[in-house]
């Protein structure tokens, strides 16, 4: 019988928010988990879990997981700077999870919005918000206020912004502007509010 990936389950190392996991190269950043640059870390603390590729599936890298583990997480306040991977654009907004906290895990699910308003400090009537994010990326940013529904985030700082991003091709973007991001596979640029480094 093939292993599953419930054999697996709390089985590896535990990890903490940052920890390396592995190699993008290799791995693909699967739920508690995130990829930045060439790097594959950990964004709550738990097992370390591999989960094979799908049998006939076209990405042939294993995903690798952070799960299991119960322990007391971080609570976002006002002026944290937190980790979020964005889910959804709109014309106006983009939605995003929040996973880390100040290096932080976090316990439960936490809900950002990152308006129009806050993406940059200049020249903010002409955001475009999908020329500034798209589903999926990882972005740093400080959390400004919160209320029952989401928190706000701001990305309205030169070193806040997408850290992390995969390329429509599929591929990890890399930061070549504050604006610009290239495909490292087909050498396409897209466009982010890229966080300085």
């Amino acid at each position: 019988m093939a292993a599953t990936a419930m054999d697996h389950d709390g089985g590896g190392d535990v990890v903490t928010p940052g920890e390396l996991l592995g190699n993008s190269l290799t791995l693909v950043a699967g739920r508690g988990a995130y990829a930045e640059g060439r790097s594959v870390r950990a964004s709550v603390t738990g097992h370390r879990r591999i989960v094979p590729p799908a049998p006939g599936s076209d990405d042939q890298r294993s995903t690798v997981e952070v799960v299991g583990h119960k322990a007391h997480g971080a609570v976002p306040q006002p002026g944290s700077v937190v980790i979020a991977r964005v889910t959804k654009v709109m014309a106006r907004m983009a939605n995003a999870d929040i996973m880390c906290v100040d290096s932080k895990a976090i316990k439960e699910k936490f809900t950002g919005l990152i308006r129009q308003q806050d993406v940059r400090a200049t020249e903010i009537d002409k955001v475009d918000m999908y020329q500034s994010y798209r589903p999926g990326d990882i972005v740093r940013a400080v959390l400004s206020l919160g209320d029952a529904r989401a928190y706000y985030l701001s990305t309205a700082k030169n070193e806040l912004g997408v850290v992390s991003a995969q390329s429509i091709a599929g591929g990890t973007l890399v930061p070549i502007s504050w604006t610009e991001m290239q495909c490292d596979l087909t050498g396409q640029i897209e466009l982010r509010k890229v966080a300085k480094s």
